[in-house]
C-alpha cells in the first residue's frame, strides 16, 4: 500500500484493500484500522477527513492492514476488544468476545426487575471477565465470581475488573465449571464452547488461529460442555435463579432440552442482531 495523503483517501484505500480480500462490512472495519493506526477515536476520524497523514503514520496504517488481510484480528493486534461499551484486554488464554454475546447480557438485565439489588452473580468460562463484568456494571449492588480453567484468562479477568472499577465487587477462581465453587447464587451465566470437534477445521482463520482451541471445542456434538455446566445448576441456583448461555447456531432446542431435563424452565431463548437463537434463559423454580 502506498500511503495516502488524507485520512479520507486512507480509508478508500484500506477499504478497497479489504473488499478485494473478501471481508465483509470494509469501510466499518477500514475506520477502525485507520482509528487504532492513527490514535484517533471514531469521531475524529469522521470530523477530519481532510487532515493529512504523515509518511509514519502511513507506515503503521499499512502495517496493520497486511496483518489484517493475513486474518490477524485487529483485537488480537490491538489486545483490547470494547464489548457492552466498556474496553477489555484480552490475553492469548481468553476467548475475543464477539457483539452476538452481548444477547446474554440483554437476556439477563431484562429480567431485572429492580437493578439496585444486591444480586450474587457467578459467570462460568469467564475469559476476559466480559459477561460478569458488564452486568456488574449495570448492577451497582451485585457481586460476582467469574471461574475459567485457564490461569492466563483468570489473570486477565481480574486486570480488567480492577481497569474498571470493578474489582470490589468482582472475584476470579480457576477451576472447572461448577464444580470449582459453592453457595447459591440469583444469575449464573456462561459462554461455553459450543463448537463441534469436526468442525473446528472449517472455522475462519481469524477464530481457530487466534481463540485458544478450549474455549472452541464443545466436543463431538458441540453442547457437551452444557451438560457439565447443567449438572451443577440445581446445587449452584437458588429459588427463582436465572441461568443464561450463549449458544450456537441451531442449538436452542438440545440446549433447552439438557436444562428441562435438570429441573429448569426456560424463560426464553433471545435472538442476536442477526435474527439468530443466540442465548437460552431458564429459571431454577
Amino acid at each position: 500500500m502506498i500511503p495516502a495523503e488524507t485520512i479520507g483517501s486512507s480509508l478508500g484505500e484500506v477499504a478497497a484493500t479489504l473488499a478485494d480480500a473478501g471481508f465483509d462490512e470494509p469501510r466499518r472495519r477500514a475506520r477502525r484500522l485507520v482509528a487504532a493506526a492513527l490514535g484517533l477515536s471514531a469521531a475524529e476520524i469522521f470530523a477530519y477527513p481532510d487532515r493529512m497523514v504523515a509518511v509514519a503514520d502511513g507506515d503503521r496504517i499499512a502495517a496493520l492492514l497486511a496483518r489484517i488481510v493475513a486474518r490477524e484480528p485487529l483485537s488480537r493486534i490491538l489486545g483490547t476488544r470494547e464489548f457492552w461499551g466498556l474496553e477489555f484486554s484480552l490475553s492469548a488464554d481468553a476467548f475475543d468476545p464477539r457483539p452476538e454475546t452481548e444477547t446474554v447480557v440483554e437476556a439477563v438485565l431484562a429480567l431485572m426487575s429492580d437493578r439496585n439489588r444486591p444480586y450474587r452473580l457467578l459467570d462460568l468460562g469467564t475469559g476476559s471477565g466480559c459477561l460478569l463484568l458488564a452486568l456488574l456494571s449495570e448492577l451497582p449492588a451485585a457481586t460476582g465470581i467469574g471461574v475459567d480453567i485457564a490461569p492466563g484468562a483468570v489473570a486477565s479477568a481480574r486486570a480488567n475488573a480492577a481497569a474498571l472499577g470493578l474489582a470490589g465487587r468482582a472475584r476470579f477462581a480457576v477451576g472447572d465449571w461448577g464444580g470449582a465453587v459453592g453457595g447459591n447464587f440469583d444469575v449464573i451465566v456462561a459462554n461455553p464452547p459450543y463448537v463441534a470437534t469436526a468442525a473446528i477445521a472449517a472455522l475462519p482463520r481469524e477464530v481457530k488461529d487466534y481463540d485458544p482451541l478450549r474455549a472452541l471445542d464443545g466436543g463431538a456434538d458441540g453442547i457437551e460442555p452444557y451438560r457439565i455446566i447443567a449438572a451443577d445448576l440445581p446445587r449452584l441456583l437458588c429459588p427463582g435463579g436465572i441461568f443464561a448461555a450463549e449458544i450456537g447456531a441451531g442449538q436452542h432446542a438440545e440446549v433447552a432440552a439438557i436444562l428441562e431435563a435438570r429441573g429448569l424452565a426456560i424463560e426464553v431463548v433471545a435472538a442476536d442482531l442477526a435474527g439468530i437463537a443466540r442465548c437460552v434463559v431458564a429459571r431454577w423454580r
